[in-house]
């Protein structure tokens, strides 16, 4: 049984190395990556299956594809938390040369990316694409991928969905973060979804629904039922309902800080609100 406590103080040092990082250097984007913290916990502790060491062949593995690219703070974090690469190495996020770009890249060979991401749209095709990968090679591993809700706005992505669906696409489980914000306002302002459940589901998706997004256990139970359904003939939407900002009160529930780093006090009072620390960088 996993440890939910452990869990959550891994997703609290998390916050704080996004905070700082995005401090740091006063640019990137702290909100959406705030909102995912529990699920990039929750998948690379718990959820996936992975080998020792990194390779971009992934064989005999289960793979990740971030397609939102510009939530890379949460990804870095839980990467480097996870022992891809050193933890001191958040130190370097979007500095000159450094293998932690603003959206991640694949040319320095960070270990754990396998795509540039952050041209949006582009990385459910991806994911799609090592699906099918994985389907021909014979390897019974699953493909997880994560996109925004504003994200769908591309028309790449319903492209890409028909075809998941038309070709049983079946080892692939999508996620949405579902927090309703993009970076000019919030979604239905920008451009009205609908409701994607039942777009996916017209689509020839499986849909689960984590209605509460921004906790562990719910997310693990929902992630093991999306696993469950894996290999039924349908690709998997996991519709993760989370909040932008989510555990620092000033940035939660608004696209303002989609895009925009805590000044000195902003940061003193976002690592107070996440004081327990498993050791920062």
């Amino acid at each position: 049984m996993p440890n939910i406590q452990q869990l959550e103080a891994l997703t609290t040092q998390v916050r704080r190395d996004i905070l700082r990082m995005v401090h740091k250097v006063n640019s990137g984007h702290p909100g959406g990556s705030l909102g995912c913290a529990e699920f990039f916990v929750s998948l690379y502790s718990e959820i996936m299956e992975t080998n020792d060491g990194f390779d971009m062949d992934g064989k005999g593995e289960d793979l990740f594809f971030l397609s939102n690219g510009h939530i890379s703070p949460v990804y870095y974090s839980v990467l480097a938390r996870s022992g891809y690469f050193p933890v001191d190495e958040l130190n370097t996020f979007r500095l000159i040369n450094s293998r932690l770009q603003g959206h991640p890249t694949t040319h320095e060979g960070l270990p754990g990316v396998r795509i540039a991401s952050g041209s949006l749209g582009q990385g459910m095709s991806v994911a799609i694409g090592a699906a099918e990968t994985k389907k021909l090679n014979k390897d019974k591993h699953l493909v997880y991928s994560l996109h925004g809700d504003g994200e769908l706005q591309e028309g790449q992505n319903w492209e890409a969905i028909m075809y998941a669906a038309g070709n049983k696409v079946d080892n692939l489980i999508a996620t949405i973060d579902l927090n309703g914000q993009q970076i000019d306002g919030s979604t239905d302002t920008v451009l009205p979804m609908g409701n994607l459940k039942a777009k996916f589901e017209a689509f020839g998706w499986t849909v689960v629904e984590i209605e509460q997004g921004n906790d562990i256990a719910s997310i693990l139970e929902g992630m093991s039922e999306a696993k469950s359904l894996s290999g039924k003939g349908k690709p998997v939407c996991v519709l993760l309902k989370t909040v932008m900002g989510n555990g620092v009160d000033f940035m939660m529930h608004t696209h303002a800080w989609h895009g925009k780093a805590p000044n000195d006090k902003q940061l003193e009072i976002g690592l107070a609100q996440n004081s327990e620390t498993l050791g920062d960088y």
